[in-house]
């Protein structure tokens, strides 16, 4: 027998079960769709869905992701409006407004809430409001933000709210998630260039699967990810989701207020209010090569969840991920002290500034 090989069928119940675990952690009683893949598949999805010749969308660019989102935009015929911010920054209300108030024509904005990548937050809420008085259609990327910063989709107004599990939830990287609002059915419904018989079809999974009153599964579901997703869900209510939520805030704040003691690097994101609670980005000092330095810590200690930014930053930003189970004071109090030994800092002041600043948070 094997745990991973020897193991029930999925039925049915049981992925409804999960979808409806999902709608819960997200505040919504809008449908759910469960996507058998990586966070990029029902990003895809319901952005081909939404967007077609004739539309005009503000992306809002605070990261790579969402630059990619440009690309999809444009791929799909859209006119593509891009408010973009430096990357150790984060948009405000005001200016989606005012890019609003320049472009009326705007019926699709896409944004993303915590982008890991950069370690950088964007206040959804004042968005959303925003983008609702001017009668958009709003799509969330909260794959980074799911877990770690509150979430209310329906309360926020968000027609397409896009998660993943491996980040903050704790869960696998292998299967997603995405609520769809009524407005959103409605708009991917009469959009003549939406995909069908795809896997990017959104419609498809809504008439054989939603609307059939979810008895019969369409196809064989990823009966592992989907096990390891229910999993990461109970435990997440089991904990209590403002704890979990509380344990990133806590993480963060003693990640920042650690490394700002010890005075080699700085952190990327520099107001703590723009800062995400799931990755803190380092900026390092001219000479210090942020990919030489990641493989100096994971030689240290090879359980550090460190790694050097992506692309241009490669070399000028470390990322530090405390997300999931990662999001811990010994992860913290680990990390620190292997940046003190790596630039030749005094670890204490930063070990007392990171327990301090955990016990103010969490």
């Amino acid at each position: 027998m094997s745990p991973f090989l020897d193991l029930p069928p999925l039925t049915a119940d049981d992925f409804a079960a999960i979808e409806d675990k999902v709608a819960a952690l997200l505040h919504t009683t809008a449908d759910v769709i469960v996507t058998q893949g990586e966070a990029l598949l029902p990003l895809e999805a319901a952005i081909r869905g939404a967007a077609h010749p004739g539309s005009t969308a503000l992306n809002i660019v605070t990261g790579p992701y969402g630059q990619t989102f440009g690309n999809w935009l444009r791929d799909c015929g859209a006119k593509v409006v891009d408010l973009a911010v430096p990357f150790d920054s984060a948009v405000g209300a005001e200016q989606v407004a005012e890019a609003l108030a320049a472009e009326p024509a705007i019926d699709f904005v896409s944004l993303v809430h915590a982008e890991a990548a950069t370690g950088n937050t964007n206040p959804v809420a004042e968005i959303a409001a925003v983008v609702r008085e001017h009668g958009a259609l709003l799509m969330v990327d909260a794959v980074a933000s799911v877990a770690a910063e509150p979430l209310l989709t329906d309360a926020w107004g968000v027609d397409l709210c896009v998660i993943g599990g491996q980040k903050a939830m704790g869960g696998p990287a292998g299967v997603s998630a995405v609520s769809v609002s009524e407005r959103a059915w409605e708009r991917i419904t009469a959009n003549p260039a939406a995909p069908r018989r795809s896997y990017l079809s959104l419609l498809d999974w809504k008439e054989r699967w939603t609307d059939a009153g979810r008895t019969v599964l369409p196809h064989a579901p990823a009966q592992l990810e989907m096990l390891a997703l229910g999993a990461c869900l109970d435990r997440i209510a089991a904990d209590g989701l403002p704890a979990v939520i509380a344990r990133h805030r806590a993480a963060a704040a003693a990640t920042r207020a650690g490394v700002r003691a010890l005075g080699t690097l700085a952190p990327f994101v520099p107001a703590d209010a723009h800062a995400a609670p799931v990755a803190t980005t380092l900026r390092t000092p001219a000479g210090l090569d942020a990919t030489a330095l990641a493989a100096e810590l994971r030689r240290l200690d090879p359980s550090l969840p460190v790694q050097a930014g992506g692309g241009a930053l490669a070399t000028g930003m470390l990322r530090v991920n405390h997300y999931g189970p990662a999001a811990a004071l010994g992860t913290v109090r680990a990390t620190l002290t292997a940046l003190a030994t790596a630039t030749g800092a005094d670890a204490a002041p930063a070990l007392t500034a990171a327990e301090a600043a955990w016990k103010a948070t969490a």
